[in-house]
């Protein structure tokens, strides 16, 4: 998932031009430019939501499909016993750490 900040502004708004914060306040997508070049976006809260909503569902969606396609593998299952015996001397280092 794509990672959301919240930042608090200064009170003397020295950070964001207020221009910019009443624009995406009343809907609108503001790109913040360094030299010319745009480096980030304020958007509405509304549309971050959105877009944090879409992208869940994709990642949700290619995770379904990876499960999907390694149930249907036809490929012989390794027992979990198997591979604990295999790496006991691995695991002995984390004796905190239950594994039956």
């Amino acid at each position: 998932m794509t990672a959301a900040h919240d930042f608090e502004l200064p009170p003397d708004g020295n950070l964001v031009p207020p221009a910019a914060l009443d624009a995406a306040e009343h809907g609108q997508v503001v790109y913040l430019t360094r030299n010319g070049e745009q480096v980030a976006a304020i958007v509405p809260a509304d549309v971050a939501a959105a877009g944090t909503a879409a992208i869940e569902a994709l990642e949700e969606a290619e995770d379904i499909r990876a499960a999907r396609a390694a149930l249907a593998d036809p490929a012989p299952s390794i027992p979990m016993a198997d591979i604990r015996a295999e790496h006991a001397d691995d695991l002995a280092a984390y004796p905190d750490t239950d594994h039956p």
